[in-house]
């Protein structure tokens, strides 16, 4: 019963008012009485947080919980491309010339999801990686890479879920939702870093000050439930052989290699 609650409130709920009315409700006080209802519901880790249940003065505070410095392992491989987000791997391809991926057998366009027909260059024949993260995961973005941001933007305003559900049958997601763009140069090329909100106006909350990125350094964090998009350059990723979709992956799992 629980559960279903919890899924009608945070995977459900979409519109501007009753958004605006769970917002409200997850940042308030009366909602550190839901706190350990949730933590059990969704099966979270308690052991990987950096403060015991008891210490979220709300809903929202567990949501963007940080962890212990331990608690996830970066990759060092030079080169490598690691995952930006504890979150489920449900798609890789590649980006057709006219800018189309496929994704749970919709269409869409990279071109629309981006919103710069200069920036879509550079992605055109290149590969694409989409990584869900569902309301029990840790919401805090991480670089993938070491590198430079060249440029971050903002789109869309409205967000629809962008679960396996909402990929499927729902109202073009990835290219419609509100989300932040950011663009980085590595030595093995561009690499863009789209996060995509699932609910709420403005789910997506920058961390990272500077223009210098370290790999499995801290990006954003999202206040609910939401998605990771990686557009690679044609030629310049390697995904590594061990993956499959849908696989759990963890921050810093290595997810390929950038090819020089």
């Amino acid at each position: 019963m629980l559960q279903g609650f919890y899924r009608l409130l945070i995977e459900l709920t979409n519109g501007r008012w009753s958004s605006g009315i769970l917002k409200r409700f997850a940042r308030s006080p009366v909602s550190r009485f839901v706190v350990p209802s949730f933590a059990r519901v969704y099966q979270l880790n308690l052991e990987e947080m950096d403060k015991g249940l008891s210490d979220y003065p709300t809903l929202h505070d567990l949501f963007v919980r940080t962890l212990k410095k331990e608690a996830r392992a970066i990759d060092q491989l030079a080169d490598s491309v690691v995952s930006p987000v504890d979150a489920v791997l449900e798609d890789v391809g590649n980006i057709k010339e006219t800018s189309e991926i496929v994704v749970k057998g919709k269409t869409y366009s990279i071109g629309e999801m981006l919103g710069n027909s200069d920036t879509l260059a550079k992605y055109l024949k290149g590969t694409y990686m989409i990584l869900y993260l569902s309301p029990s995961h840790y919401h805090r973005i991480h670089s993938p890479v070491n590198g430079t941001v060249t440029k971050q933007w903002q789109l869309g305003s409205k967000s629809y879920p962008v679960n396996k559900w909402g990929l499927k049958y729902g109202r073009q997601a990835l290219s419609k939702n509100y989300r932040v763009i950011t663009e980085v140069k590595t030595n093995g090329g561009h690499v863009a870093i789209v996060k995509v909100g699932a609910m709420f106006v403005n789910s997506i909350e920058t961390t990272h000050k500077g223009s210098e990125l370290e790999k499995g350094g801290e990006l954003a964090y999202f206040s609910f439930g939401s998605t990771v998009v990686l557009l690679f350059e044609k030629g310049t990723f390697q995904m590594d052989e061990t993956l499959h979709t849908p696989q759990e992956l963890k921050v810093g799992e290595r997810l390929g290699m950038l090819v020089k």
